[in-house]
């Protein structure tokens, strides 16, 4: 069935209005005529802004919401931070398209006088809510004091200027999105602190069987982001976790030489939240066996004591 109107259901904020505008547009110049509106949805992550929302618990914490709006047909289609999205899905739904994927690193933004993440002084107060960026940056600097910071990406920023942290760390993608790559000290190196699973990705998800949203959003969707993302989940499936605890996981497609067919490289971490343990593996395999590869990346990190690490961080 052919339809001249979807909605799109999207966070409020800043940053998840820019990827919903931008698959907007997208959308409607490939096919003229449709019109795009947006349906803005107040998450419970959006909701909880006083609680570090790894004690919160639960998964889905920015996406529950949006999700019923699609099951209950107020809304078409759904755009994501990927890294927001948990490994399990209801049933209706699925992840139709993963568009090209921004830097997923992480972003270092400091004072004036700091130009590296090795020139934080001792003691620098650094703000994060991440649990994975704060394992990794306590297992090489546990002299940092980790400050909890949450709201959106101007609001970060304004408490960095205001004085309140020395540094922050925020999703290198989200900071360029919105125009502000200038305010970036270092693009943090993945062997410093590897990213989240899905990061810097944006996904589109709709119901199974809306035919027409599906062929629409198909024409969005990059192959090579999309290979890598399925790997970074079905690792982050196999260990059970959200987006909210110490699991890194990245895949990238790699070529050994320009007549080589390209192999898919994927690195997973698990990390205790003071950073006194740290499990970090890879794997290499070809792309079409993109999740079996994450799947068995994930048995690997469980083998050597992950699952452990992770049910004493439930526990917290």
């Amino acid at each position: 069935m052919k339809k001249n109107k979807i909605i799109i259901a999207t966070r409020g904020s800043m940053l998840a209005l820019w990827q919903a505008e931008w698959i907007k547009a997208q959308l409607e110049a490939g096919n003229p005529g449709l019109k795009v509106e947006l349906n803005k949805i107040k998450t419970t992550g959006d909701k909880i802004l006083d609680v570090p929302l790894a004690k919160v618990g639960g998964k889905g914490l920015f996406v529950k919401e949006i999700e019923e709006a699609l099951l209950q047909k107020t809304a078409d289609l759904a755009v994501h931070s990927m890294k927001d999205v948990p490994a399990d899905l209801p049933e209706e739904l699925h992840i139709a398209a993963i568009c090209e994927r921004e830097d997923p690193r992480d972003a270092l933004l400091a004072g004036a006088k700091i130009k590296s993440f090795e020139d934080l002084p001792q003691g620098a107060r650094i703000g994060t809510s991440s649990l994975r960026r704060i394992c990794q940056i306590m297992s090489k600097r546990p002299d940092l004091k980790i400050i909890q910071l949450r709201g959106n990406v101007d609001t970060r920023i304004r408490k960095l200027d205001e004085g309140e942290f020395d540094a922050i760390i925020l999703a290198a993608a989200g900071v360029k999105r919105l125009g502000k790559a200038e305010r970036i000290t270092q693009v943090i190196p993945q062997d410093l602190s590897l990213s989240a699973v899905g990061q810097g990705a944006v996904g589109i998800e709709c119901r199974k069987d809306d035919a027409f949203t599906n062929s629409l959003v198909k024409a969005l969707d990059h192959a090579e982001t999309s290979v890598c993302v399925k790997a970074e989940r079905a690792f982050l499936k196999k260990l059970e976790g959200g987006c909210q605890v110490p699991i890194a996981g990245h895949a990238r497609l790699i070529n050994k030489d320009a007549t080589s067919i390209p192999s898919l490289f994927i690195e997973g971490l698990v990390g205790s939240v003071s950073g006194d343990r740290i499990i970090r593996e890879s794997i290499e395999g070809p792309p079409e066996e993109a999740e079996s590869l994450g799947t068995a990346l994930a048995e690997d990190l469980l083998s050597k004591g992950a699952g452990k690490i992770l049910a004493e961080v439930y526990e917290r």
